[in-house]
């Protein structure tokens, strides 16, 4: 029931603020005038790494400072998705300042890449291919669905809603994340290069990443081939920048909202995901006629803070 529920608010929703309805261009800057809190995993992680967020950040400027050639495949790939480059610029600075440290040069991450090639490993839980889970018959609803973005965004919330921390047919699931639990093969908070995407997302956004870019698309069955993407400088760069199309699309036609020119809050989604059902709620909360814009967390609320330094990398 909650499944359905979800569907039909995005659907209507969806009609209500489609693509003939004109969209309110989001404030720039913050809403919030400090930074709101840093999470603790991210506080430990920086911690442990003897290092600081500033030194991070730092560290992720000048690599893009002194990497023109890196610096011009952004702005390529952005503009072949129609987006501003600063919200590429911004999603790495982001990523690499929080969650993982950045490596001196671009040609680390295509050694790291290389690293995976030809390994053998599948995509599954327990035992169970990802293939042959999302085969059960709670998943019967996703066959209709019509692109990789609809089809496992259908999935993941069949997880949620039928399968995570319950147990169904005698067999125990974990309370975790789809993405965490079948599409995580060596270790979980495991890095994904420079665009750190995961599997999950990429196989998401492969149609639109085929379409425009002409790369191959994904197969989950291919879980090698999945890591090579993700982790390829250029194509996860593509993945970046379909993910950031499909987030300011999301919220246009879902909530009326244009965020195409607030980089702190693209990159928010970027990290947070799930910009369909943020849209859906930003929408519900706005139903009565006061205006409530989205708002950016801590990662995004740098992003917007440091604009105008991000800015004079381009």
């Amino acid at each position: 029931m909650r499944l359905t529920a979800c569907l039909l608010v995005i659907a209507t929703l969806c009609l209500s603020a489609g693509p003939g309805a004109a969209a309110e261009m989001v404030p720039a800057g913050n809403r919030h005038v400090e930074q709101p809190k840093i999470p603790g995993a991210s506080v430990r992680r920086t911690k442990a790494g003897r290092t600081s967020f500033n030194a991070k950040y730092e560290k992720v400027r000048d690599l893009l400072a002194s990497d023109r050639q890196l610096v011009g495949k952004i702005k390529s790939v952005a503009g072949a998705y129609g987006i501003a480059p600063i919200h590429m610029i911004g999603a790495i600075v982001g990523e690499h300042t929080y969650n993982v440290d950045a490596y001196d040069r671009l040609q680390s991450y295509y050694v790291k890449a290389a690293a995976y090639a030809g390994n053998s490993f599948q995509f599954g839980y327990d035992g169970e291919s990802v293939d042959e889970f999302v085969a059960r018959p709670q998943f019967s609803a996703c066959a209709g669905k019509d692109n990789s973005y609809a089809l496992w965004s259908c999935r993941e919330r069949v997880w949620e809603s039928e399968f995570r921390g319950r147990s169904v047919g005698g067999q125990s699931f974990p309370n975790n994340r789809f993405s965490a639990v079948f599409f995580q093969p060596f270790f979980a908070g495991q890095t994904f290069g420079l665009g750190q995407i995961n599997p999950l997302t990429a196989l998401m956004l492969t149609d639109m990443v085929s379409r425009v870019s002409g790369y191959e698309r994904l197969d989950e069955n291919n879980a090698a081939g999945v890591y090579e993407a993700i982790m390829d400088p250029d194509v996860s760069l593509a993945y970046m920048a379909a993910s950031i199309r499909h987030s300011i699309d999301a919220y246009r036609s879902i909530a009326g909202m244009d965020i195409s020119n607030n980089p702190g809050l693209t990159a928010t989604l970027y990290n947070v995901g799930n910009p369909d059902q943020r849209a859906a709620a930003l929408a519900a909360k706005n139903q009565g006629g006061e205006v409530h814009w989205p708002e950016e967390n801590y990662y995004g609320w740098l992003v917007n803070d440091k604009l105008a330094e991000l800015e004079g990398l381009l």
